[in-house]
C-alpha cells in the first residue's frame, strides 16, 4: 500500500542548529500515527517538513507516493490537510464560514452544508453563526478542527489537536480522528498526553532532540527505556479499565 505521507532521513537546520537529524515519518491509509516527544524535540518541524512547509536540507518527502517537489500547491491541498498548533484567527467570521474554508473548492451551498455537518460532529451544533472570536478558546479550537474534517482529505495532519480542549472534547476529537482513519484516511497527530496517544494511535513515533528514537505500536514505542530516555520518566504503559495509561514518576522525583 502506498503511504499517504513518507518523510525519509530528513535533516533540518535553523541558524546553524540541527532541528531534525535524519528523521523519518510514514503514514498509511487507515492508520492513526502519533508523534510525541518533550518540548523542543522537533515534533512540529517534523510535520511541517513532511508537508513541504519547512525546508529540508537533506532527505526526501512524498505525498501519495509522489515527490513533494513535483506536486503543485493545488494538488498538495487535495492530498493533505493541516491543522497547525497556532489557533489564531484574524477575522470574526462565523463558525460555519471558518469550517467551510476546508471546502473552498465546492459550491457555496454544498460547502456550508458540509461545514455545518462537521460542526455538529465536533459538538458545536447551534453555534454555526457565532463569530469565532466570540467563542471560548476551546470552542474556537473545535471550529478549526471542523475545518480540517470538512476537507475529507486522504491525509489529515494535526499539531496538538487536543490542546485547549476539556477532557470530554479531547476524547471526542480523538474519536473523530479514529473515524477518519476508518473511512480510509491517514492521520498524523502530535500529542503531549502520552496516555491519550497510546489509546488513540495505532503507531507512535517518539522524537528526542530531533531524532526518531522509537517507532512502533504503543507498547513498544513507549517502553520503559524510551520513557526514561526521551521524557525523564520512570514508569510503564499499563492496561486499565479506561484503556492504556502511562503510570510513571519523574526520574528525579
Amino acid at each position: 500500500m502506498t503511504p499517504a505521507l513518507e518523510l525519509s532521513n530528513a535533516t533540518v537546520t535553523r541558524a546553524g542548529r540541527i532541528v531534525l537529524a535524519q528523521a523519518s515519518l510514514c503514514a498509511h491509509p487507515g492508520e492513526v500515527v502519533g508523534v510525541v516527544g518533550a518540548n523542543g524535540a522537533g515534533k512540529t518541524t517534523l510535520l511541517r517538513a513532511a508537508l513541504g512547509l519547512a525546508r529540508v536540507d537533506l532527505g526526501s518527502a512524498q505525498l501519495g507516493g509522489r515527490e513533494l517537489g513535483a506536486i503543485s500547491e493545488a494538488e498538495r491541498a487535495a492530498l493533505a490537510a493541516y491543522l497547525p498548533q497556532e489557533r489564531r484567527v484574524g477575522w470574526n467570521l462565523s463558525a460555519w464560514r471558518v469550517a467551510g474554508l476546508g471546502a473552498f473548492h465546492l459550491p457555496p451551498r454544498e460547502a456550508r452544508a458540509r461545514a455545518e455537518a462537521a460542526l455538529a460532529r465536533v459538538g458545536l451544533s447551534g453555534l454555526e453563526t457565532r463569530g469565532v472570536l466570540d467563542m471560548s478558546g476551546g470552542e474556537r479550537a473545535r471550529a478549526l478542527l471542523a475545518r480540517l474534517l470538512v476537507t475529507a482529505a486522504p491525509l489529515l495532519v494535526a499539531d496538538e489537536p487536543a490542546a485547549g480542549l476539556d477532557p470530554d472534547a479531547q476524547l471526542l476529537a480523538l474519536e473523530l480522528f479514529r473515524q477518519e482513519a476508518a473511512r480510509g484516511a491517514a492521520v498524523v497527530l502530535t500529542l503531549h498526553d502520552l496516555s491519550l496517544a497510546a489509546r488513540a494511535c495505532d503507531r507512535i513515533v517518539v522524537l528526542q532532540a530531533g531524532r526518531v528514537v522509537a517507532d512502533g505500536p504503543p507498547g513498544e514505542a513507549l517502553a520503559p527505556a524510551v520513557l526514561a530516555s526521551a521524557f525523564g520518566l520512570h514508569g510503564q504503559l499499563q492496561e486499565t479499565a479506561e484503556g492504556l495509561m502511562i503510570v510513571a514518576r519523574r526520574a528525579g522525583g
